[in-house]
């Protein structure tokens, strides 16, 4: 029987039910782990399951029962694929498993924005409300998104999705390839400047590579129309964050909503906390991927990836060059 560690299952959730991997073998679950906990915790494991606990050289090689990382994500950037290929480590992660969740929490976010949902529950709530002469309050003007233009930065599976669910809205969906080699017949391929300056919403569902690093900055912030919302649901570091903060308060967008940022948890010193019109921005905290569907499948793949791997036969390995 295999001996396996978690290290940090706190991310996901303390829902989460982990019995599953008891047919394997012996489970020691970890809530979180700090680096200078980590040798000491997967020296004598055959599998270890991380979500962001960095896995190198440094802390690998002081581990040599190491066979299988099981990494409890679709991003791997967290794992020393050299060093694990080096030394015949299978590597698998997760892909999929949250598109759903995703594709919900984008619209959440834009219908947060768009229809001023915090103002209108506020005035409610305040008694004001109550005290009106007229049935209904317009101070906040919205807009429809029938007939508007959706712009999607990364047409990958959570791209196309959210592209079918906005088409049912009404929307014409334009999108632009991060990579320069996705062509989809279904949408209007454009480049990056088209999309931002004809896009009434922008969603970013890409990766954070040197291709999309402030892939999106003030020069670029001010092509976006006035009214336009931009939603943020790939990495943090796509968007300029300084220059998002600059451009929400000199109001050349009319909104942002964003679940990634470019250090989660948020520096305290991040401009977008400081922003004058704060109501023009929305931020969750990285949870677009967490519905509690989304978790569970999340971990009844890594205990599919480890009967496979057990069974001589590995599923959803990454490595160099895949």
């Amino acid at each position: 029987m295999a001996k396996i560690c978690i290290l940090d299952a706190k991310t996901l959730g303390e829902d989460a039910n982990f019995e599953v991997f008891n047919k394997f073998g012996e489970v020691v679950v970890y809530d979180t782990t700090s680096p200078e906990n980590v040798v000491e915790r997967i020296q004598d494991c055959e599998i270890v399951i991380t979500n962001k606990v960095v896995l190198n050289s440094s802390n690998l090689q002081h581990a040599p029962r190491v066979k299988l990382i099981c990494v409890s994500a679709t991003g791997t950037n967290n794992i020393d694929l050299h060093y694990t290929q080096t030394r015949n480590i299978t590597v698998c992660n997760v892909a999929g498993y949250s598109t759903r969740s995703v594709v919900q929490h984008t619209f959440a976010l834009l219908f947060y924005l768009l229809e001023s949902l915090a103002y209108y529950d506020a005035y409610v709530k305040s008694g004001e409300y109550a005290e009106s002469s007229i049935f209904t309050h317009l101070d906040r003007p919205f807009w429809e998104l029938y007939n508007k233009t959706w712009g999607i930065i990364g047409l990958g599976t959570i791209g196309r999705s959210v592209a079918g669910v906005a088409r049912e809205f009404g929307c014409k969906i334009i999108y632009y390839s991060t990579s320069g080699a996705n062509d989809n017949p279904d949408y209007t391929r454009v480049e990056l400047e088209e999309l931002l300056q004809t896009a009434d919403i922008v969603s970013i569902h890409a990766p954070l590579n040197e291709r999309t690093l402030n892939l999106l900055q003030y020069e670029r912030l001010q092509l976006v129309q006035s009214h336009a919302i931009i939603l943020n649901l790939g990495r943090g570091g796509i968007v300029n964050e300084a220059d998002l903060a600059r451009a929400l308060d000199e109001g050349l967008i009319g909104g942002a909503a964003l679940d990634v940022l470019e250090r989660e948890p948020i520096d305290r010193e991040n401009p977008l906390l400081k922003i004058k019109h704060r109501e023009r921005l929305f931020i969750t905290p990285h949870i677009a991927w967490a519905s509690r569907e989304a978790r569970n499948t999340l971990i009844n793949e890594i205990a599919n990836n480890i009967t496979s791997y057990l069974s001589g036969v590995p599923r959803n390995t990454v490595g160099i060059g895949k």
